[in-house]
């Protein structure tokens, strides 16, 4: 098992870019029996473990003189340069079963593409799975040679699985596929054709309160002038 070194650490808030300008990142431990710990760690040794067991597979977290085995469960990161400036770990137990998202590595060459000229879709790039913290893997491999038609899809129920893993979702959902190429007629009419479909706005769970917060505002004001007229 991958293993990260860390220590407690007591400073807190905006003391925290004390920490950074030494190269160390501040982080919490926390879990099911596990009280929530202020910890920090090389920016480096974080780096490499979490390419190395990503956000799905089992860390062994040292603090000091205490061990958990801990997932890398929330990462934040510095909003121009996409650092790491903070990370969450979940402390879990080995005895009991985890679901957490697996991406997926899509390894080999479709001959469905290389020979027919199709176009290959990756409608899924991860999926829910379930398994004893030991058995987690850090990807799931999807051999898209088996795509050797067109048309030709694989579900979930196609993808192999190591052993005591298996996914949370109906096997029948596709996770990719294998379309016909496009006529050159075909081309040119997506270049002609105009954009017309509306554009969805999602907004973060911030937006919508400020949002609300501004519209509440915007009553209020309307009748404190109705009850002044």
């Amino acid at each position: 098992m991958i293993e990260l070194k860390a220590q407690n650490r007591v400073e807190l808030g905006r003391r925290v870019k004390v920490l950074r300008k030494s190269n160390l990142l501040p982080g919490v431990v926390y879990g099911e029996g596990v009280e929530t710990t202020p910890i920090s760690f090389t920016f480096g040794d974080f780096e490499k473990a979490h390419r190395m067991v990503g956000e799905s597979s089992l860390l062994k977290l040292k603090v000091d003189s205490k061990e958990y085995n801990v997932l890398i469960h929330d990462i934040s990161k510095h909003p121009l340069n996409g650092r790491p400036i903070h990370a969450d770990f979940y402390a879990v137990r080995m005895d009991k079963l985890l679901k957490t998202k697996v991406p997926f590595e899509f390894i080999g060459e479709s001959p469905a593409v290389k020979n027919e000229g199709g176009i290959l879709v990756k409608v899924m790039q991860e999926a829910e799975v379930e398994a004893l913290p030991q058995d987690l893997p850090h990807t799931i491999k999807v051999d898209v040679s088996l795509l050797d038609k067109i048309p030709a899809k694989l579900t979930l129920g196609d993808v192999l699985l190591p052993k005591g893993v298996r996914f949370t979702a109906n096997s029948e959902e596709v996770v990719v596929l294998v379309e016909p190429p496009r006529s050159e007629e075909e081309l040119a009419a997506l270049k002609e054709a105009p954009v017309t479909a509306e554009m969805t706005e999602i907004k973060t769970e911030k937006e919508i309160k400020k949002d609300l917060e501004e519209k509440a505002k915007a009553e209020t004001a309307t009748d404190t002038e109705a009850e002044k007229k």
